[in-house]
């Protein structure tokens, strides 16, 4: 499936993503959060990453590799 357009939407505080056949995927962030094992520095990371760049966010959602960024995130602390 190829992206063309990925927005935040802080009403209902999900990721929708419109595809090149206009179809609309809505990501829920609670839901898509749900599980992970997050610090404060990570879950800031990840909400800014919701907010700034919700494209990179659905990719990782859907190719289920979130918690491996937020690892990479935590492990850039000790920097």
């Amino acid at each position: 499936m190829r992206f063309i357009y990925a927005a935040y939407n802080m009403l209902h505080n999900c990721i929708d993503v419109t595809t090149f056949d206009e179809y609309v995927l809505r990501i829920d962030c609670g839901k898509a959060e749900k599980g992970l094992k997050t610090t404060p520095c990570s879950e800031c990371a990840l909400n800014a990453l919701a907010i700034d760049n919700p494209l990179e966010y659905a990719t990782l959602y859907l190719e289920d590799g979130m918690q491996m960024w937020i690892d990479a995130e935590d492990s850039l602390e000790s920097w």
